[in-house]
């Protein structure tokens, strides 16, 4: 398991959506810190947004950029709580053709090792629509760390072994192509 240097990188483009009544784009901690990770591992910022906790806003946005070619993985923070405002988890999928379940087992098994059993009330999930990835984390800073650094950051990685999400998106070839 790990990077294989002998592998081409491809850059994935990814849209960052935080889910909020109260953030805009200036005090945007977790959208922010998804954005450094994204750029700095080399991939694309494609898009980035903020929706309030509504969850036909949030399913609208995520189709939207699922039906954009320029878009490859959405990766999404807030609203995956238990209070009757969480519908993040609700809203993606509604969108969803196929559920990614054991994504939200290993964000829950990182979670844990972190913060213990409050990791119990973490809703994190993935699925695929229409060719894009799309990821749902928790809200808070640290926790889209988790997320990236134990997660996506490997997924998304063409060289990672023995397999990642970009070696079966099926825009592989365009992303070879702009090479």
């Amino acid at each position: 398991m790990g990077i294989d240097e002998s592998k081409t990188f491809i850059p994935v483009r990814i849209a960052i959506l935080t889910v909020s009544d109260t953030r805009g784009l200036d005090d945007d901690r977790s959208g922010d810190v998804l954005e450094k990770r994204v750029i700095d591992s080399g991939h694309e910022l494609a898009a980035r947004n903020i929706v309030i906790d509504d969850r036909a806003l949030i399913a609208k946005q995520l189709r939207d950029w699922c039906n954009d070619e320029n878009i490859d993985a959405i990766i999404s923070t807030g609203g995956t709580g238990l209070t009757g405002r969480d519908v993040t988890v609700e809203a993606h999928r509604d969108v969803y053709e196929k559920e990614i379940d054991a994504f939200c087992t290993m964000f829950t098994m990182l979670s844990y090792e972190k913060i213990g059993t409050s990791a119990v009330q973490s809703r994190a999930t993935a699925g695929v629509a229409n060719g894009t990835y799309l990821f749902a984390l928790p809200g808070s800073p640290g926790a889209c760390k988790d997320g990236w650094d134990g997660i996506l950051k490997y997924q998304l990685d063409a060289r990672h072994m023995p397999c990642n999400f970009v070696e079966i998106m099926p825009r592989l070839a365009e992303h070879i192509q702009r090479k």
